[in-house]
């Protein structure tokens, strides 16, 4: 319980709840284009997880991927040039929301293709085993992610050899597929999908960083060592809806589950136990408020004043160091 450490652990949740919910503003002006899922709510779970990585460690990430990103210590400004398909984002503009790369800082992606980037992990995972590397890779994904056929053949290969990897299910119990699907991860134990290849598993309340934290320094030093991979189900909960084409509640779920759902927000968690173990006061809170909205403010000014690319860019490859 360091001062300095809950501190910056709320200062990364705010910067992505603010960016997330000015990403939304910009959004309806017509500023950004496609498809936006926004990660509202689930803000505990990558920066937790990610606070207790090595810089070198690698991350992958699903299509709701800003979180993750600015989790990792992206530049917000290029992420929001990213969002609005400029020049200057993270990928020149050819990615957008739900592609944000940044290898310079190991995230290695947010994907698409529903558990289409979980046997990159696995990938990412054998080549630095192959190398001899004590890396980790840590992959995030929702519970919609679970039924798919990849995701079972990447869990089965990484048990069968001792990969140095971390699955991360985002399970907000809403993944969009069947009834069935969502029936399953709402009711049933999701890590159970790993227990069945032999990876030990456990579930965290992903509404709580420091808990989703103190887990993944109980199991990230085992996994690096050698003793093979570790699934880890947070239970979590969007606030918003999937996509910026249900932005609120959607047609699944009545307002007063999400009002319900929102008294247990990631940032007044840890507020609270900021506060009540007297390691901060108020005016901390608000003066991370002001810095923050200052930072947003200034990726959305960069990220407006940032060229399109140009047409001919259309045919050249996207180069990320």
């Amino acid at each position: 319980m360091d001062r300095a450490d809950l501190l910056s652990l709320y200062r990364q949740m705010l910067l992505i709840r603010r960016f997330e919910e000015k990403s939304a503003e910009m959004y309806a002006l017509a500023k950004i284009a496609g498809f936006l899922h926004l990660y509202i709510g689930e803000e505990a779970i990558a920066v937790g997880a990610i606070a207790a990585l090595r810089p070198d460690d690698y991350a992958i990430s699903a299509y709701r991927d800003h979180g993750h990103c600015l989790a990792r210590g992206s530049n917000p400004g290029q992420v929001m040039a990213e969002l609005f398909g400029k020049a200057t984002g993270l990928c020149q503009g050819k990615g957008g929301s739900m592609h944000l790369v940044d290898a310079q800082r190991r995230f290695m992606g947010g994907y698409a293709i529903v558990g289409g980037h979980i046997p990159l992990a696995t990938g990412l995972a054998f080549a630095t085993k192959y190398q001899r590397l004590d890396l980790v890779t840590v992959c995030f994904f929702g519970e919609g992610a679970v039924p798919s056929g990849q995701a079972h053949e990447a869990f089965n290969l990484a048990a069968l050899w001792k990969l140095p990897v971390i699955f991360i299910c985002e399970n907000n119990r809403y993944g969009m597929g069947t009834p069935i699907q969502r029936a399953v991860a709402l009711y049933q134990d999701v890590a159970e999908s790993a227990r069945s290849y032999g990876i030990e598993a456990e579930r965290v309340d992903g509404m709580d960083v420091l808990a989703v934290r103190d887990m993944m320094r109980r199991v990230v030093e085992p996994v690096r060592a050698g003793q093979g991979p570790f699934f880890i189900e947070a239970m979590t909960y969007r606030f918003m809806g999937h996509s910026m084409s249900d932005p609120a509640h959607g047609h699944y779920r009545t307002k007063e589950e999400v009002d319900e759902q929102r008294k247990r927000d990631p940032l007044a968690i840890l507020k609270e136990t900021i506060l009540s173990k007297r390691l901060g006061i108020e005016g901390d809170f608000k003066q991370l408020e002001k810095d923050i909205g200052e930072v947003v403010a200034a990726s959305v000014k960069f990220a407006d004043e940032s060229p399109f690319p140009a047409p001919s860019e259309l045919y050249n490859d996207v180069l990320v160091e």
